[in-house]
């Protein structure tokens, strides 16, 4: 089945037409920007081609995992959707590959309703994920939230101080570069801008819904548990605290909120 959300009683002409950009797209606010889409289904990757140009993008497609993991890592994309299912080796295994080497951004297409390719994706360091059948418009929005996350580090403009400080951690905004003691902590796009949040309001509870729209660039989903999974793996790679206290704390259907250490001036 391909990989697009159109309505069971659509023909198959009222499918393409769903790829037409609408009357409010304008390919001029997207970034020229080159994506790689990794999916053995060559009519949905033609698709995908088809409307992401439309929004602007460089686009290219490959077939099977050992190829996506060669081009992901030429250093030629921007960014790189990423099927689960795929021959040769799968999604997860091509994604680890991928990670031991690069930051690239990832986002990665799961069957639908499958929770747990959505789980172990974020956890391997997918920065988003899809569930088939998605909207084209959706994945080109998800798109974009991820690029903005990763470019933001570079705006000369920006108000907010390049370096952040807190207990043993240090935070450059710009260079987008966590050091925690001797040893620089590689994080996602994800993990890098949750820390920054966390970082501009320690000690004070952040809710779900403003997490995941500074962090993830979108609205909280009802059952979405990517939040909780990006927390997961921040909290791993930072460790925590001397007397072994977690840095990051959930609060009972509210949020989140980063401990300030007694340690802390």
């Amino acid at each position: 089945m391909l990989g697009f959300c159109i309505l069971p009683f659509e023909a198959g002409r009222r499918y393409k037409q769903t790829m037409l950009p609408g009357k409010t797209d304008n390919p001029a606010d997207w970034p020229a920007t080159r994506v790689l889409v990794v999916d053995d289904d060559v009519e949905l990757c033609e698709l995908v081609q088809q409307y992401l140009r439309s929004q602007g993008f460089h686009v290219d497609s490959v077939y099977d995992g050992t190829t996506g993991v060669a081009n992901a890592l030429s250093n030629s994309y921007d960014m790189v959707i990423l099927d689960v299912m795929l021959p040769g080796i799968r999604g997860f295994e091509a994604l680890r590959q991928i990670r031991a080497k690069s930051a690239i951004p990832v986002i990665m297409l799961t069957a639908h309703g499958e929770d747990v390719d959505r789980i172990v994706g974020l956890e391997i360091g997918a920065d988003d994920y899809m569930p088939k059948p998605f909207n084209p418009r959706e994945l080109a929005a998800r798109i974009h939230a991820v690029l903005r996350r990763t470019t933001a580090g570079a705006s000369k403009e920006s108000p907010s101080p390049a370096i952040l400080c807190l207990d043993d951690i240090r935070l450059d905004t710009r260079a987008r570069i966590v050091h925690h003691k001797t040893r620089d902590v590689e994080l996602t796009s994800v993990e890098f801008e949750l820390l920054a949040q966390f970082f501009k309001s320690p000690g004070q509870v952040l809710t779900r819904e403003e997490l995941v729209k500074n962090a993830l660039g979108r609205d909280l989903e009802p059952s979405d548990r990517s939040l909780d999974v990006h927390i997961s793996n921040l909290r791993r790679k930072l460790g925590s605290f001397g007397d072994d206290t977690e840095r990051i704390r959930a609060i009972r259907n509210v949020g989140y909120v980063y401990v300030v250490s007694n340690s802390s001036p």
